[in-house]
């Protein structure tokens, strides 16, 4: 992989596109944000700012959301402009979350063979019920409340439906123990995988790896060139033996009206 076209390619494709419907970025001066209905998720995903230019757009945006009386996040990446970015968004009032690290790999080049404990099984999660299950698990893995997610998935499947969201849950007997999710893109070369929560008493067991391969196997059926991840610090050493890449670091910058 070349990683300076691949990145050249996820920023065009990803953080610049544009488009209509429900959840559609839309691209106003330099930035290009995102503002969903419902629970859907809020956020500025690309900016080409300069300096004399940069603090008037984060004050548009902080304007144009807390009018909306929505959160939203900033979604920073390493190789933003200008330079000090993340301290203009810190003046103005965001608090950053955890760096992650953007990897990508080819479909082509991740292994599909999903190797899953004895008596653990994967079920394709396709309404109410079954996200009342995917939230039971983040819960139980991440120690926070499953609220948001379950309005976000709702939305995601009433909109898209399979066409742009794959959720995953893995069951051991009737006990939900971890999950995860595939959100294609249409019209560009890019799925994201998302989730990947495992109950704490099921983690080091291989459910994670057998998750990934399951959602790789599912992209390249569908002819999808590059699978993406947002990694912590946790994932990112098991996805770079499974052949991803780290192209950038990426940190979320969130603001809250209330």
């Amino acid at each position: 992989m070349n990683r300076r076209d691949t990145l050249s390619l996820f920023d065009r494709q990803m953080r610049r596109r544009t488009g209509s419907g429900r959840s559609a970025a839309v691209r106003t001066g330099d930035v290009v944000r995102r503002a969903g209905a419902g629970g859907d998720w809020c956020g500025v995903v690309w900016s080409g700012l300069e300096a004399r230019t940069a603090d008037a757009a984060i004050a548009e945006q902080v304007r144009y959301f807390t009018a909306l009386g929505r959160s939203f996040e900033w979604k920073l990446y390493d190789y933003d402009r200008p330079a000090d970015l993340a301290t203009r968004l810190l003046n103005a009032g965001f608090t950053p979350e955890p760096a992650e690290t953007l990897m990508v790999a080819g479909t082509s080049d991740l292994p599909t063979a999903v190797d899953l404990p004895d008596g653990v099984r994967l079920e394709r999660v396709t309404g109410p019920a079954g996200i009342d299950l995917v939230t039971e698990v983040h819960e139980r893995a991440f120690g926070t409340s499953g609220a948001r997610l379950r309005e976000q998935l709702l939305a995601q499947l009433a909109d898209g439906g399979p066409d742009t969201i794959e959720i995953t849950l893995a069951l051991a007997g009737d006990l939900p123990v971890s999950s995860a999710r595939l959100e294609v893109h249409p019209g560009t070369d890019f799925a994201g995988l998302w989730g990947g929560g495992t109950h704490p008493l099921w983690r080091r067991r291989g459910i994670y790896r057998a998750l990934i391969a399951h959602r790789a196997r599912i992209a390249a059926d569908r002819g999808i060139r590059y699978l993406q991840v947002d990694a912590s610090a946790q994932s990112r050493p098991i996805l770079e033996r499974l052949g991803f890449v780290a192209l950038a670091t990426t940190t979320p910058y969130l603001h809250d009206p209330h």
